[in-house]
């Protein structure tokens, strides 16, 4: 499923125009993204919970040259799957 197609579903299962759907949906993505960059955790009880993570700083390769680079500490966005989502793709 796409944006779109989530914007249509949401739209129907909620009974609400598309346009006013896609405003809620991108509301609620941009709420949630700027939330875990500033650090914070957004728990959505029953879903899942965003997070932000740590990669250390570490040594690779070239693939082309088999040169040795480093690549540096970066933040990464972590999801945890909620018991009641899990159990739900468990049913499927």
């Amino acid at each position: 499923m796409n944006k779109q197609e989530l914007i249509d579903a949401v739209a129907a299962e909620a009974g609400l125009s598309k346009v006013a759907a896609e405003d809620t949906i991108n509301a609620v993505l941009n709420t949630i993204s700027k939330a875990v960059a500033e650090g914070d955790a957004v728990q959505l009880i029953g879903f899942g919970s965003f997070g932000t993570g740590e990669r250390s700083a570490r040594t690779g390769r070239n693939p082309q040259t088999g040169e040795a680079i480093e690549i540096a500490a970066a933040k990464t966005v972590k999801f945890t799957a909620g018991k009641a989502f899990k159990d739900a793709v468990n049913q499927a």
